[in-house]
């Protein structure tokens, strides 16, 4: 999914309304993220899911992560998708929403030197990420 995000991001396709990437991390957040990506903390994620649901109602791809797309990254997205499907009204366009395997911790690794993919990355935090684990 690392690639296949990427190749969607260089695309002609609009972040935010053609695909949306919601990155779930908590402090954990500092020291770059994916461009364009919108951050939702898990701590308080349940009380913003039904606006988050309402704002992206249009957008056919929504991809969650957090730093390695283990725990919270993937309860997410079930929490969002449950909640979609439950304020669903009839009509709406199909949608798809996904995990980014491996999370933030492998896609800034593969991709931290390329702008258009990754944004504020700082490589004293990545140094220092062995605190993360």
């Amino acid at each position: 999914m690392l690639s296949e995000l990427a190749d969607i991001m260089k695309s002609d396709k609009i972040a935010q309304k053609d695909f949306l990437v919601v990155d779930v991390r908590d402090d954990d957040f500092e020291g770059g993220n994916i461009k364009g990506c919108l951050n939702k903390p898990s701590r308080n994620f349940l009380t913003s899911v039904d606006a988050l649901v309402k704002d992206t109602k249009d957008v056919p791809l929504v991809i969650f992560h957090c730093a390695l797309s283990q725990v919270r990254g993937p309860k997410a997205a079930r929490i969002y998708e449950e909640t979609r499907q439950n304020l669903q009204e009839e009509g709406e366009a199909p949608y798809e929403v996904a995990v980014l395997r491996e999370g933030f911790t492998q896609f800034q690794y593969k991709f931290k030197d390329d702008p258009t993919l990754v944004e504020n990355w700082d490589k004293e935090t990545w140094e220092n990420a062995s605190q993360w684990s």
